[in-house]
């Protein structure tokens, strides 16, 4: 769209593009101690500002200490507009390396509202599943809308 603009070549729509994404990380910068997530709440404030303008849907895992707070985190994977395929198999990946004592998944919603899909309820209990296998606890799993959020563990679909 910057390119259709008179005067704007490629290196000028490259200068944009770049201090577009300087701007997303500088205010997308997270605490260096690693944030602590007590509640779905936490999640939402902490990722929203990352996941606010994407049209694709990516699927995060926040890798947590047993003080939950995050030691590291990582994209699991991206998908398209409506959805985005999630295996086990990578989404703890990170966690066993990383030896996680626990996680938090998070995904967005690129429509913007942050309602569970059945697809969304299927995974998540597959992953706390998987979770239990392998000893490391699924705290939550939050979707992310424009303005809002739902917390599958708020909601009922994960136990503590």
């Amino acid at each position: 769209e910057v390119a259709s603009i008179k005067g704007m070549g490629e290196a000028k729509v490259a200068q944009i593009k770049a201090a577009f994404e300087l701007g997303r990380r500088l205010f997308g910068t997270h605490n260096e101690k690693g944030a602590v997530f007590a509640t779905g709440h936490d999640v939402y404030a902490y990722y929203h500002p990352l996941f606010k303008s994407l049209k694709k849907e990516v699927f995060h895992c926040a890798m947590l200490d047993v003080k939950n707070r995050v030691l590291k985190e990582c994209r699991i994977s991206e998908g398209t507009l409506t959805n985005s395929l999630i295996h086990p198999r990578e989404a703890f990946r990170d966690a066993i390396k990383e030896s996680a004592a626990s996680i938090i998944f998070v995904h967005n919603h690129p429509s913007g509202d942050p309602s569970p899909s059945r697809e969304d309820v299927l995974i998540t209990e597959r992953l706390v599943d998987v979770g239990e296998i392998v000893g490391i606890k699924v705290i939550d799993h939050v979707i992310i809308g424009d303005d809002g959020y739902t917390s599958m563990f708020e909601k009922g679909y994960i136990e503590k």
